[in-house]
């Protein structure tokens, strides 16, 4: 069972890839939230775990992340693209 984490620093548009953005920054947005994460995540039809009281490993405020449980056919790198599609549809 492969368990993905998904930190809200990894769709943030006002950070750097060296800050921790791993989407391009057309894809990004500013401030993602764990919950907006979550439900992106469950339109992409995958389960979502919340865990609020956890720390990006480069940020001083925790902003928790999210789990996403039973991923094995997709690749971090697909996940992200496409929960940072949903984001940015969910904003939109």
């Amino acid at each position: 069972m492969v368990e993905n984490v998904l930190w809200p620093a990894e769709f943030d548009a006002e950070l750097t890839r060296s800050e921790g953005r791993r989407v391009s920054s057309d894809l990004a947005v500013p401030e993602p939230t764990v919950d907006e994460i979550a439900e992106a995540v469950q339109q992409v039809g995958y389960d979502a775990v919340i865990e609020r009281n956890k720390q990006y490993p480069r940020e001083y405020e925790p902003r928790g992340r999210v789990l996403v449980k039973d991923a094995d056919d997709a690749g971090k790198s697909d996940l992200l693209g496409a929960v940072a599609a949903y984001l940015g549809a969910l904003r939109g």
